[in-house]
């Protein structure tokens, strides 16, 4: 299925190559020959929309069983949209190699310089998948870079794997901009993505723009990402306009979870998902360079993708989003309590458990510290 294009602004214009196609990922993913698409979507003439995430028709609990939709949602045309001529802007890629050249790999690729928004969007192009997880201090993002995760985000998911809150919104500026420095530090390859968290962006596109300011300049970050839609959509274009790459988050946003009626699935029926996709749309027409996609129907996903010229990531969206996210400490197994869509590739829990008993009971029976691990 062709995909429109977006002519979406970042500074400078990421203007990608047109043709590029992979033949197969990183990851060993093969993607077959797309048409080229015959309809453009212009980012000119942005209008703020003012409503919010619509409600999710199932009522179901995200940590519960996610059944198939209980009804299709509706099918929504693209419709063309008056065109400004954009600046033309070289890529990097096509300046220094030849159109034949294979672009360099997202996922493990050299670590020679850091992974910018326009190599995310050069995998879009070439329907390359791409991993991403969260990063919370030095240690872990070192590793988690030199695995060749190519985006590691700081989530305002903090307030809970790592200060203990039972939800996201405790979480301040305050409390994640260490945090993100620490990443931001120990990352040499990655793309930085810094959450901002409840009430820090809420209020007005200026108080986005502050917010966001802080955590590039104090924080190092590469980017932000914001929850919300249309109602969202000038805080966007605040951020972009200055300088500040934003990454989008619709479905399930946990910030809003009191209005949503806890953690469910978002986008069942024609009507919600029909809002769920103009929301992705918009954050695109305002200048998103990717946007999340949180407990949603994998139908509905998929369709998302296939109708935005930038990235969809998914998290509990099925396969059909063009990359995957997931907290590092579900991933990895040390989370107690997780929800249905996270698979454990580890069992943290249980290695952290013994290494912390073998310890003790070496402490205890007074053979740690033995002469090697002693000075003399």
């Amino acid at each position: 299925m062709s995909r429109p294009r977006a002519a979406f602004r970042l500074p400078p214009l990421a203007a990608l190559p047109r043709g590029a196609r992979r033949t197969a990922s990183a990851v060993g993913r093969t993607a077959e020959p797309r048409p080229a698409p015959a309809v453009q979507i212009s980012a000119a003439g942005r209008s703020a929309g003012a409503r919010g995430l619509g409600h999710s028709e199932g009522g179901e609990s995200c940590y519960g069983m996610m059944n198939p939709p209980t009804a299709p949602y509706a099918a929504e045309s693209v419709r063309h949209r008056p065109e400004t001529p954009q600046p033309r802007f070289e890529t990097p890629e096509e300046s220094t190699m030849s159109t034949t050249a294979p672009a360099p790999a997202l996922y493990g690729g050299t670590a020679n310089r850091r992974v910018s928004v326009r190599d995310i969007l050069g995998a879009k192009e070439r329907q390359e998948r791409w991993p991403m997880l969260t990063a919370y201090d030095a240690l872990t993002a070192r590793v988690f870079d030199e695995a060749g995760i190519p985006v590691l985000l700081v989530g305002d998911s903090a307030a809970m794997v790592v200060y203990g809150h039972d939800s996201t919104l405790p979480v301040t500026v305050e409390d994640l901009l260490p945090l993100t420095a620490a990443v931001a530090r120990a990352a040499k390859r990655a793309l930085v993505v810094a959450d901002l968290p409840f009430g820090s962006y809420q209020g007005s596109p200026e108080q986005a723009l502050a917010a966001g300011a802080r955590f590039m300049k104090e924080g190092n970050a590469q980017a932000v990402k914001l929850e919300g839609g249309r109602r969202v959509a000038p805080h966007v274009e605040a951020l972009v306009n200055a300088g500040i790459p934003v990454m989008g988050h619709v479905g399930l946003t946990p910030q809003s979870v009191n209005t949503l009626g806890g953690y469910r699935v978002q986008g069942r029926g024609e009507e919600a998902g029909a809002a769920l996709l103009a929301d992705a749309k918009e954050l695109e027409r305002a200048g998103a360079f990717s946007v999340v996609l949180e407990c949603v129907p994998t139908e509905l996903a998929t369709r998302v993708t296939e109708q935005l010229a930038v990235p969809t990531i998914g998290i509990g969206a099925g396969p059909g989003t063009d990359a995957q996210v997931l907290v590092w400490q579900d991933m990895a197994g040390l989370s107690p309590q997780v929800a249905k869509f996270v698979k454990a590739y580890a069992d943290l829990n249980e290695t952290l458990s013994t290494a912390a008993r073998s310890f003790a009971d070496e402490v205890v029976q007074g053979s740690f510290p033995d002469a090697e691990h002693s000075y003399s």
